[in-house]
Formats: C-alpha cells, structure tokens, sequence
C-alpha cells in the first residue's frame, strides 16, 4: 500500500482481537514514534508503553471509562515534555511539544495500519490522573492515549467536509 492508501484505509478502532502484537511490529511502532519530525529536533515526547492489564483499566477509569482502552493488548501514552520551555519559551511549552507528540502518533497510527493494527486517538481523560497512574514526572504532560491491537471490526469511512470547506487558496 502507498502513504497514501494508508491515510484512506486508517480507521479509529475501538474493538479489539484478544491476540498480542508481535515484537518486529512493536518495533516498527516505536521507530515511527521516535523518527516523526519535532521542533528543533529536541523531540520533546515521550511514550509510555502499557501492557499491564490493572494499569489499563486504571487508564480506563481516568479516562472516562473509554473501557476498549483495556481491551486492547497495548497502550501508548504519549506526552509532551514541557522542558522544551528552556529552548523555545511558552510557544515550546504550549505548542511545540503537543506538535512533537501529534507527528509521532499519526506516524505510528499509519504504520500500525500498515501493519494491519487498529488504533484510535484518545483525547478524553484527566491528565492529572493518569500522571499519577504513570507516575510522570512533572515536566511530562499526557496528551494522548492511544490503544494498539488487531481489530475485531473496522467501521465504515466516516463523512469527510468537501475540498472546498477544508481548504482556501490564497
């Protein structure tokens, strides 16, 4: 499949096979994670990998009881390390680290549908929870948790807003 075809096909998959993902694709997943564009090449991101079934339904709780969070064999938490603040100021703290992890995750949501996984991108939960969950250190923020796994169904496309909506030539 092209780049392309991958952006197409990408579904948010929030039913999951009960099977693990192997070591070479997890592999695959964390060089996309690490290999995405970031600010000045600092790479202020960091990503929590959690297999741990009570750590996933704690990350279920703080998130709203989003309970396929469990259901899926692998979690990644991603967050931001705001001591990017040090380079680049409050653009870095408040923008430039959030674009770090955003370039990481969708690098690993189209690998990961390449490799035949489904993902889905959670925003929802409380960040101050699942710092404790994690035990972040304070300069980490959580920005997204992202579970990872084999789909047990794969939705049909959502409506998209036209070209024209979306896009104003200048």
């Amino acid at each position: 499949m092209s780049v392309y075809e991958i952006v197409l096909k990408r579904r948010s998959i929030r039913r999951f096979e009960k099977k693990d993902i192997p070591t070479d694709i997890l592999d695959k997943l964390i060089d996309a994670l690490i290999w995405a564009p970031s600010a000045g090449n600092l790479q202020a991101r960091r990503f929590y990998f959690v297999r741990d079934e009570e750590t996933k339904e704690r990350l279920v709780q703080a998130a709203l009881n989003q309970r396929f969070i469990s259901e899926a064999p692998l979690a990644i938490v991603a967050c931001a390390d705001r001591r990017i603040y040090n380079h680049y100021g409050e653009r870095g703290e408040n923008l430039y680290c959030l674009q770090d992890v955003a370039c990481s995750i969708m690098c690993m949501m189209l690998v990961a549908c390449e490799s035949g996984l489904g993902t889905v991108w959670i925003g929802a939960f409380y960040e101050d929870r699942v710092s404790e969950i994690l035990d972040l250190p304070s300069y980490l923020r959580p920005v997204a948790i992202v579970p990872v796994g084999w789909p047990a169904r794969v939705p049909s496309p959502p409506p998209r807003v036209s070209r024209q909506k979306a896009v104003v030539w200048i």
